[in-house]
């Protein structure tokens, strides 16, 4: 018996007490009188019947009223009956989604509308899961009903991350733009737009995105970076007849950008092209200065001005002071001193980087130069040599 019980145990023997020993007691008798009729009774059957008398009257009064109100009471239980399957169907269409069962996932939040108040969570779900299921017109659907203000923002966002997913790039910008408009602004909503305009290739907002979304820590750092690269790789190529343009650009970018070895060799590359060799050999040392790379080096005899090799030679010749065992560096010695005609210092350079290059392409390169340079000479014996070892690696 639980402790309720004994309460209630302990409270009808006190009862019980207190009856028997007032019960003891018949101090009085009770006369009613109506003419004819006299009745006589003592005080406390008198009491007693009044007692059964109200509890009487409770009783048909309390069937009264449950009979009157069983009507609303019978609704109000079918209120809550189908609230709860409403509420466990959105619960069952919530796990089959994240379970990928996205056709029961539909049918369960199309069961959870019967009741208003699932209608914003029951139509996200929905198109989600006719999203998945590649049913877009389905999808529209279930979100065009969504109507209350409070599940506004998250309609929109829904759209514009199904839609970027879809590649319908113009839908998922309209969505971004109401939202914005209605004041929102959210991460998740920039990562959407950063997919959004890679899709449509508008680099120069992939590059902006980019750079907001690394400041507040939403990019992994190696996916920022190369975004910030391809971005920027665009923006150089789509100026790559307009050397102003292009510089211009170039100074826009971030330092981290301008010392990216990749940037800065497709930036003289196209500059080179466009016969701007002084600006192309600055933008080649500064990214030097900062990040020592192989390609650079290779674009850097490209960067020669007015046909005079010597001042690229003399700041060559500084770096391999300090990296005297730099193949790279070598040839890349070796090719300037071979366009200024010093055809003894040029060997010497080309056949020390062929000893220490550890990779067939430099290697290559320089068995080439080295013919080339051969043939300047007229020894068109060892000219044939380097170009027999370059056909032997090229066949291996």
């Amino acid at each position: 018996m639980t402790i309720r019980g004994l309460i209630w145990l302990a409270l009808l023997f006190a009862v019980a007490v207190i009856v028997a020993t007032v019960g003891g007691f018949d101090g009085g008798q009770i006369l009613l009188v109506m003419p004819p009729y006299r009745v006589d009774v003592s005080l406390n059957l008198f009491i007693v019947a009044l007692v059964v008398l109200f509890i009487v009257l409770y009783v048909l009064i309390r069937a009264a009223r449950g009979v009157w109100k069983m009507p609303s009471r019978v609704a109000a239980y079918r209120a809550r009956s189908k609230l709860a399957k409403a509420n466990a169907s959105l619960r069952g269409a919530i796990g089959h989604l994240y379970a990928g069962r996205f056709s029961k996932a539909e049918k369960a939040a199309r069961d959870a509308l019967s009741v208003d108040d699932n209608k914003g969570a029951a139509g996200l779900i929905g198109a989600n899961a006719a999203h998945r299921l590649h049913e877009y017109a389905r999808r529209d659907e279930w979100l065009a009903q969504i109507s209350g203000a409070d599940w506004q923002d998250a309609r929109l966002m829904a759209t514009a991350d199904m839609r970027a997913d879809g590649r319908d790039t113009d839908g998922a910008l309209v969505a971004l733009t109401e939202m914005q408009a209605q004041g929102g602004r959210r991460i998740h909503a920039q990562q959407i737009a950063l997919r959004a305009q890679q899709q449509l290739k508008n680099w120069g907002e992939v590059l902006k995105l980019v750079r907001m979304l690394e400041k507040r820590e939403a990019l992994h750092p190696a996916v920022a970076v190369r975004l910030r690269q391809v971005a920027a790789e665009n923006l150089l190529r789509d100026r790559r007849h307009d050397p102003d343009a292009l510089m211009e650009l170039w100074q826009s970018l971030s330092a981290t950008e301008r010392q990216s070895p990749r940037l800065a060799d497709l930036a003289a590359e196209l500059l080179i092209a466009l016969d701007r060799r002084a600006e192309a050999k600055k933008i080649v040392e500064e990214a030097l200065a900062h990040n020592w790379d192989a390609r650079l080096l290779r674009r850097y005899p490209d960067c020669i001005v007015g046909g005079d090799a010597f001042p690229l030679i003399q700041r060559a010749e500084a770096w391999q002071k300090e990296r005297t065992e730099d193949a790279d560096l070598l040839f890349t010695l070796g090719r300037l001193c071979l366009h200024q005609q010093l055809w003894g210092k040029a060997q010497a350079f080309l056949e020390s980087a062929l000893k220490l290059a550890d990779n067939e392409p430099l290697k290559i390169r320089t068995h080439r130069a080295l013919a080339r340079l051969h043939e300047q000479l007229g020894d068109t014996e060892k000219a044939a040599e380097h170009c027999a070892s370059v056909l032997a690696m090229n066949v291996v």
